[in-house]
């Protein structure tokens, strides 16, 4: 069974910069795309960033583009996402996903990590 553990959350203060990384445990050779989410306290989640299997395709949402960068590899079977420019409104609990499909988003998603808490606050 295919499994995602986020790592990297915490506490930082605006403008700062923090690294999340998702490894990825199991028959890995039905994923495809992978992608970011996240949900805030109260409000639903969105979508923060994907890429495809191949690393090359990727896609941002218009809040963090310019500030945040996805990245894969594929050898280790990890996903991450550098955050750099944070700001209170990026306070979230941020979640992995991964499909089989060639695009990823919250209805396409086949697994789901834990989660892993952001906190950008003076």
């Amino acid at each position: 069974q295919v499994q995602l553990v986020e790592s990297g959350g915490g506490l930082v203060q605006p403008g700062g910069s923090l690294k999340l990384s998702c490894l990825v445990t199991g028959p890995t050779s039905s994923i495809s795309a992978m992608g970011w989410f996240r949900q805030a306290p109260g409000k639903e989640r969105t979508f923060v960033a994907s890429i495809g299997k191949g690393g090359s395709f990727t896609s941002y949402a218009n809040s963090v583009k310019g500030r945040f960068t996805i990245a894969r590899d594929n050898a280790t079977n990890a996903l991450y996402l550098q955050m750099n420019s944070l700001q209170p409104d990026d306070t979230a609990v941020y979640y992995c996903a991964a499909t089989s499909a060639v695009l990823i988003a919250i209805s396409t998603a086949d697994y789901w990590g834990q989660g892993t808490q952001v906190t950008v606050s003076s």
